[in-house]
């Protein structure tokens, strides 16, 4: 099954009147999954919703035509090739979390679910497997214990639905899930009890994978795909091959990616280390991944990525390593004297091939020094391709390797950034000239002079990018948004430090008086 994608946002958007196209992704059609196969994925994951298409209990009875559909487009995926996993997916935060206060109601509904698709399904190809639910929690549970114990049970009826609906649901892969369907280690410990005391070889464990949170949105100052960043994420994939995979128990994250799934929050390089090191965990620890996209990366109207280079990355993973560096940004300062810069590399077990500039190769000893994994550019070669080095002019690079991705190298000229008097309204936004000249903004943090921490998630002194704060490169402006603005106390100045990844560090000062926000550079 390996590698997976998933058919977010269409089936699933199946709600209150709704249809597969409500989400904005066309229908669904099979030259869709052709020209996935065609990308090279092995299996899709389709999640369906049922709730807002099932009648009234004791039947519960779910729409033919919507059963017809799901048939239809899942027999699509099939004759493509692919592997299909299908589920009860949005069902979970609709109706399947009352299970501790609703016990009798849900898990006939439930039930009744899952009977009338087994029936549906059973005759069905075996590359069908089933998901029982998505992202499971319970609303009025006492607590972890009692979450386990519900999560158990949806899994436990749901084996025992399936396995007695007759056809090929009798030995048909079944993916469980985890509670939340995350990978807390109590959470996948009570999974792999319930998986044991079932007793049967055609079981698989589900987790899901959005990387470590603050790095992910961009909170706390987490800007880069630093050692804690990436500890965290080989954790998760060793405690999965700890708890399951050693134990003969196969493990498919169901869905991954970054929360920033538009590519605005996190430092474009940063986000691709995080992209190559995941497909390199994936492979070497023998997890199955299923990329989810709810057509924000495949965009089903045209059948092409809208990343191609985030999708070059993922997919050079399914077979080898690419190399990175320290930063896919160098800064050159152009209020100063020009000196040689340097980047680390981070070669992956590769070894460095050229550097090239255009469509020629750079020469090593004029151009550029390479001492062990250190690349310095001469300083002939950063005026040759900045020009005059007034702030802002750029210049793109490509580091070759042995195998993998090349990196790319955005040599740019920057002054320090200017910030300028602005004002607004709590219910709105405030929007700060700025002159970046050439930076790039990379964070902001936010405190009252006694040094308390301002705004929302004031558990940090960072704020989260673009719920807290946004830059506009083309405009000249830094948002600070309404979110933000509401949550600071009146009469009580805020000393902003936006951050830049050149280094630089600007100071600026918002006082709120009653709904009036001002700010001026400090």
């Amino acid at each position: 099954m390996q590698p997976g994608w998933n058919l977010g946002n269409s089936l699933d958007s199946l709600c209150c009147g709704a249809d597969e196209t409500t989400w904005g992704n066309p229908r669904i059609d099979a030259g869709l999954f052709q020209a996935i196969k065609k990308q090279g994925f092995h299996s899709v994951r389709i999640p369906v919703s049922w709730g807002n298409h099932t009648g009234p209990a004791p039947d519960y009875l779910i729409d033919p035509a919507v059963m017809a559909r799901v048939k239809e487009v899942v027999g699509m995926a099939l004759d493509a090739g692919l592997y299909v996993m299908i589920n009860v997916h949005h069902d979970s935060w609709q109706w399947v979390k009352d299970l501790p206060t609703k016990h009798d109601a849900v898990m006939a509904q439930y039930t009744a679910t899952w009977t009338q698709i087994a029936d549906t399904f059973k005759d069905s190809s075996t590359k069908l497997v089933f998901e029982p639910i998505n992202e499971q929690s319970f609303e009025g549970s006492s607590g972890p214990d009692a979450g386990h114990r519900y999560m158990a049970e949806l899994n436990d009826t749901f084996h025992r639905v399936v396995r007695s609906s007759g056809g090929n649901n009798a030995d048909r892969l079944l993916v469980l899930p985890t509670l939340h369907t995350g990978a807390d280690q109590a959470d996948m410990d009570a999974l792999a009890a319930d998986i044991s005391g079932l007793s049967d070889p055609m079981l698989a464990a589900t987790t899901h994978n959005y990387g470590f949170w603050p790095f992910s949105t961009n909170i706390a100052g987490y800007t880069t795909y630093n050692a804690e960043v990436q500890k965290s994420l080989e954790a998760n994939f060793q405690s999965q091959v700890d708890t399951f995979v050693s134990h003969g128990i196969p493990v498919i994250i169901g869905e991954f990616g970054l929360m920033d799934n538009y590519q605005t929050n996190v430092e474009r390089g940063e986000y691709l280390k995080f992209f190559e090191d995941f497909g390199y965990l994936a492979r070497t620890s023998g997890i199955t991944t299923m990329w989810w996209d709810n057509g924000t990366l495949f965009d089903r109207f045209t059948r092409t990525w809208r990343d191609q280079e985030q999708f070059d990355y993922i997919s050079t993973g399914w077979t080898t390593r690419s190399a990175t560096a320290s930063s896919d940004l160098v800064f050159v300062d152009a209020t100063k004297k020009l000196n040689d810069a340097s980047v680390t590399l981070n070669l992956n077990g590769l070894t460095f091939a050229q550097l090239r500039y255009g469509a020629g190769a750079l020469k090593q000893g004029k151009d550029y020094a390479l001492d062990g994994s250190s690349l310095t550019l001469k300083k002939s070669l950063l005026k040759r391709i900045l020009g005059d080095r007034m702030p802002g002019a750029t210049a793109q690079l490509q580091i070759g390797f042995s195998a993998g991705m090349p990196w790319k190298l955005n040599v740019i000229s920057s002054a320090a950034p200017v910030l300028s008097a602005a004002s607004g309204t709590t219910d709105a936004s405030v929007v700060i000239p700025t002159a970046f000249n050439g930076d790039r903004l990379a964070t902001m943090e936010a405190v009252y002079a006694d040094g308390k921490n301002a705004g929302p998630a004031d558990w940090t002194s960072y704020k989260a990018f673009s719920e807290s704060f946004a830059p506009n490169y083309q405009d000249g402006t830094i948002q600070l948004t309404a979110q933000f603005l509401a949550a600071i106390d009146e009469n009580r100045p805020v000393t902003l430090k936006f951050h830049f990844w050149s280094g630089q560090i600007v100071q600026y000062t918002i006082t709120r008086t009653g709904t009036t926000v001002t700010g001026v550079a400090s």
